[in-house]
């Protein structure tokens, strides 16, 4: 009977340990007058978290996008929600020759219609790094990002924010 308990037992805790990890995230992106933009999901994916991010009532054009390193977006500039997220302390830019930003990402092309989405994998990132203490931040900026120039690519004013949340 112990026998079997123990079994169950070892069987079972791998079980909890793997039901209190995130598996799913989204962020609710909203703009300076506090409308909803947009949402993005994020999932555990192999090597990262795989982000899909859809948007409507931006203005027409290439916008940067990035995970931001504070859980916050409370003034209509979205200030509040830090720099880019960077705990490995790399440059700027997808493009950079010597590694990026954790939370850089391609840029998001939104057409003329308002609307435009984005699929990408934040590689080297896990929910938990995410959701942590502190938590992170999606913002849209109103402008293309040039993928090289330190800290933000260029890419302009915050024009829209979501916190990373759990939740699916």
């Amino acid at each position: 009977m112990r026998t079997a308990l123990a079994v169950l037992l070892a069987l079972g805790l791998p079980l909890a340990a793997s039901a209190d990890a995130p598996h799913a995230a989204r962020a609710v992106l909203k703009d300076a007058k506090g409308e909803k933009v947009g949402v993005a999901a994020l999932v555990d994916a192999q090597g990262g978290v795989s982000l899909s991010v859809k948007v409507q009532g931006l203005p027409p054009g290439t916008h940067g996008i990035h995970v931001h390193a504070a859980g916050k977006c409370d003034d209509p500039e979205f200030k509040s929600a830090g720099p880019h997220f960077n705990p490995a302390g790399k440059k700027h830019g997808l493009k950079s020759p010597e590694g990026h930003h954790a939370g850089d990402l391609p840029n998001l092309t939104v057409g003329a219609d308002g609307k435009g989405e984005l699929k990408a994998t934040l590689q080297g990132v896990t929910l938990g790094s995410l959701l942590g203490a502190e938590g992170t931040a999606l913002v849209v900026h109103a402008s293309a990002d040039d993928e090289v120039t330190d800290p933000a690519g260029n890419s302009g004013a915050r024009i829209a924010c979501g916190v990373i949340a759990h939740g699916s």
